[in-house]
């Protein structure tokens, strides 16, 4: 697997990243600042790994925001960018914390 934590990490530090469309609507839908997301990043792991499906590989990074809020985010990159794929606060009963799924 290509992307690690640090790679994640550099990418949001450096600015170099954007959100997909989907990944924005659920932002906004979850209420989340583009804030939120880069301290729980920031300040996160990766907690599953995903191949490449037809759409390049990609990773799930937990974290909490700096008010403690969880947050997931599904990141891929594309021509050395980091993309949002998807972000959101995870709720039982699909993970039991932010780190595990549930049943």
């Amino acid at each position: 697997m290509g992307i690690t934590i640090e790679w994640v990490k550099e990418r949001i530090s450096k600015n170099e990243y954007y959100y997909s469309r989907h990944a924005d609507t659920e932002r906004m839908n979850d209420d989340l600042t583009i804030a939120e997301v880069e301290a729980a990043i920031l300040n996160g792991r990766i907690i599953e790994e995903y191949e490449d499906t037809g759409r390049g590989e990609s990773v799930l990074a937990a974290g909490f925001s700096n008010i403690g809020k969880p947050i997931h985010a599904v990141c891929g990159g594309r021509n050395g960018w980091l993309v949002f794929i998807t972000v959101y606060i995870p709720t039982p009963p699909k993970f039991k914390n932010v780190y595990e799924r549930g049943r």
